[in-house]
């Protein structure tokens, strides 16, 4: 009888012994994990930024395939919310204020638990890539809480491991997403035709993008200095593509609602293109999907004995990037002059 009595004493010592332990620990936390990503900061921002987006790459679901998950109304920029509800309880998130592209912060709570405070940072880095920091603490950390936190080796390691998860499948995510794109044949279609200034210049695979913003930055300049409008999105006229060098000779321009002389000697000129009858194919995606964009569109040519007229063929950027951070979102229309229509 005196060794249960014993073993209940020395039980209840360690009891005691315990809640002391925990008790004594701090009221505050917090937990900080990073990753660089291979995206601009606009396009995490945005997939973070819209709670109907974490499911995709919240490791807690991952790891609860049944958790069940409520939006509201708003679920994107301040004042959007979700709910869960698992087997410990339902919990709440909600954003409090963000700084575009730049930084969310956030608030949960979970359970009878004081709310806890989330931050996001996005920073963007030399070389295109980004520096995502996620964070999560609380100055007012009840004793269940501290509880849970002891038993699976502190705050650190009890939601580190998540943090550091969500942030690997965000990653995969966002990344395969911009590589996302589709071509589409649009068939015959007529191009109304109109008055555009071009610049041009020959390139090759290695500088063709930066050559293409060099001359239509110049042409805005020179837009912008002589208070012309632009009637169009910028456009390129390919006068020769050589696809075994990788090289092409092509003028840059922007349209404009009619014909503009320009200064004798200047290197920005005035051109038009005749309404016509044209092969149209729609890019959706990255500008690095043009090569096989513009194979597609040939083949139809050859495959439906189409014969090109003496227009030079041309293509149409019809949305800004500096408006669709993914390129997922780009949009370029190719337009292929037709003499003939062979049915």
């Amino acid at each position: 009888m005196k060794t249960i009595k014993y073993l209940i004493f020395i039980i209840l010592i360690l009891v005691i012994g315990m809640a002391i332990y925990i008790g004594v620990q701090p009221n505050t936390f917090e937990v900080t994990r990073s990753r660089t990503i291979e995206a601009p900061a606009a396009v995490i921002y945005n997939n973070v930024i819209d709670y109907k987006n974490w499911a995709a790459w919240s490791s807690w679901v991952e790891k609860d395939p049944d958790l069940k998950i409520t939006y509201p109304e708003q679920t994107k920029g301040v004042g959007g919310s979700y709910s869960w509800e698992d087997k410990d309880g339902v919990g709440t998130m909600k954003t409090l204020a963000v700084e575009s592209n730049k930084s969310i912060e956030q608030e949960m709570q979970f359970a009878d638990f004081a709310p806890s405070k989330v931050t996001w940072s996005f920073e963007p880095t030399e070389d295109g890539k980004t520096d995502v920091s996620w964070k999560m603490g609380s100055d007012k950390v009840p004793f269940m809480l501290k509880a849970f936190s002891v038993m699976s080796g502190g705050f650190d390691d009890m939601i580190g491991p998540d943090f550091e998860r969500g942030l690997e499948k965000l990653d995969s995510i966002v990344v395969s997403s911009m590589k996302k794109y589709t071509i589409t044949i649009e068939g015959i279609k007529e191009y109304g035709g109109g008055f555009y200034l071009y610049k041009t210049t020959n390139a090759d695979n290695s500088n063709i993008a930066k050559k293409m913003g060099e001359n239509l930055g110049s042409i805005s300049s020179f837009m912008g200095a002589g208070n012309i409008q632009m009637t169009g999105m910028p456009l390129t006229v390919y006068h020769d593509m050589n696809n075994e060098e990788g090289t092409v000779i092509m003028s840059n321009g922007i349209p404009v609602i009619e014909k503009i002389d320009v200064p004798k000697g200047s290197d920005i000129l005035c051109g038009y293109i005749p309404k016509t009858k044209v092969l149209k194919v729609v890019l959706l995606g990255n500008y690095t999907n043009l090569e096989e964009a513009w194979n597609k569109a040939m083949t139809y040519v050859a495959d439906n004995n189409l014969v090109p007229s003496e227009i030079k063929p041309f293509e149409i950027y019809t949305n800004d990037p500096g408006l669709f951070p993914n390129p997922r979102d780009w949009r370029t229309e190719i337009y292929i002059p037709i003499q003939e229509i062979t049915q």
